[in-house]
């Protein structure tokens, strides 16, 4: 068998060699605000742990499937992400356990093929697929192996959307399309004999859902396939965004298949989330879609926002919810239409998340939903990356907080009593 660590393009077997990178570091956030913003030398304080523990969970789990691999400990991983798949194994953020490991058991290999194909052009001596063929070779040396195939087959995927880029059909080169297609047929043909064993397994309903990105399917199969999925784990969030996503127009769907797919999920998951299903499939679709921002039933969208924190207390999600409300939807531009309408009060309602429900900061999911929430982003610094997201946040809570602070208090955030004001 062809060892994976042989495979990666001599370039990069240094960079892969490496132990895993370490989470930037950054000053805590106890330091005056820019004086033009605080006239009374106002402080505002907030825990800024670095890296977080939904952060250090995250990274424990994915070098240790790509340490296994890189020691070709192949039947130990997959056992383990097996275990893993099996038991629902969650992070407290609610991130599929299963899913980590599988990333991090392919990451040589796609980290080399977007390099490769930063700019969208491999050069002409780049050795593109020798990572990919490597992991064939241990697909063939594992045949009747349900989470290895997974893994190569999300890895084929991977291969593709870098080939493609996330812009309009019309703007992708015929070559990286035609690349793009083809990683995505191997990958339904990897997955194929185990079509039946997506009944059971989290992480193979969801490679078989993430086909859809390229192999398309009417807005009743996209529902239907993913709504077995959200069945199978109700407290993975991940799957009803990306439904909602994928049952925009622009993708396998219509507006009225969204709105009516939200609602089913809100009565299907009503017992982990009380309204909060309908707020997760339409988190991502209102966010870059306009029209489906008008469309939405603001007063359930606002009361899933309050189920989800009440059921899932934790920072990672009072962030996320409070990042999403103040940047990915409040920072879009001012429109005055119903969907401006309709942002601007779920953009007030980060007010009330980060005063009831914030007790520290995580700089790296400000700085995603300053941009979107883009799965596809290329980040070439992860400190730069991370700092500009503690700067968006701690502009947006200053605001928040302009009251006490032009009154010369000191805005100070504790885990017990949320956040007080004391004279500066």
């Amino acid at each position: 068998m062809k060892k994976l660590s042989h495979m990666i393009p001599s370039a990069l077997q240094g960079f892969f060699a490496k132990p895993a990178p370490q989470a930037p570091e950054f000053e805590p956030l106890e330091m005056p605000l820019l004086r033009r913003r605080a006239p009374r030398d106002a402080l505002l304080r907030i825990s800024c742990p670095d890296p977080t523990a939904e952060e250090m969970q995250r990274d424990r789990h994915q070098y240790r499937a790509q340490w296994l691999v890189r020691q070709e400990r192949w039947e130990e991983m997959a056992e383990l992400l097996q275990e893993a798949d099996e038991n629902r194994e969650m992070t407290p953020g609610a991130m599929p356990v299963a899913e980590l490991m599988a990333f991090g058991a392919r990451a040589d290999v796609i980290l080399a093929a977007e390099h490769a194909l930063y700019d969208g052009k491999p050069a002409s001596d780049a050795p593109l697929m020798a990572g990919i063929e490597a992991l064939e070779h241990v697909l063939a040396d594992h045949a009747g192996s349900a989470m290895i195939a997974a893994i190569v087959a999300q890895a084929h995927m991977d291969i593709g959307w870098a080939w493609r880029g996330t812009g309009w059909d019309s703007d992708v080169p015929a070559r990286n399309h035609a690349a793009f297609a083809a990683h995505f047929e191997r990958a339904e043909q990897i997955l194929a004999p185990f079509d039946k064993d997506t009944a059971a397994s989290p992480l193979l309903a969801a490679t078989h859902c993430a086909l859809l990105g390229g192999t398309g399917g009417d807005a009743r199969a996209v529902a239907d396939r993913y709504a077995r999925l959200i069945d199978l784990n109700p407290a993975n969030p991940r799957p009803m965004r990306a439904m909602g996503n994928h049952l925009l127009p622009r993708w396998h769907g219509s507006y009225d298949q969204l709105e009516l797919e939200a609602r089913r999920t809100a009565a299907r998951t009503q017992e982990t989330w009380g309204a909060g299903g309908y707020t997760w499939v339409q988190f991502d679709a209102i966010s870059c879609d306009a029209q489906a921002c008008a469309n939405l039933d603001v007063p359930f969208f606002i009361e899933g926002l309050h189920d989800i924190l009440a059921r899932r207390p934790d920072p990672h999600t009072a962030n996320l919810l409070a990042a999403y409300c103040a940047s990915a939807i409040g920072q879009a531009p001012e429109t005055e239409d119903a969907a401006g309408a309709v942002r601007a009060e779920i953009a007030d309602c980060a007010r009330w998340i980060v005063r009831d429900h914030m007790t520290e900061l995580h700089p790296m999911l400000w700085a995603h939903a300053a941009r979107g929430f883009d799965n596809n982003l290329r980040v070439r610094s992860a400190r730069r990356f991370a700092a500009s997201g503690r700067d968006e946040a701690m502009r947006i809570i200053t605001g928040l907080f302009q009251r006490e602070i032009e009154a010369g208090k000191r805005v100070i955030f504790t885990e017990g009593r949320r956040q007080i004001a004391v004279p500066g």
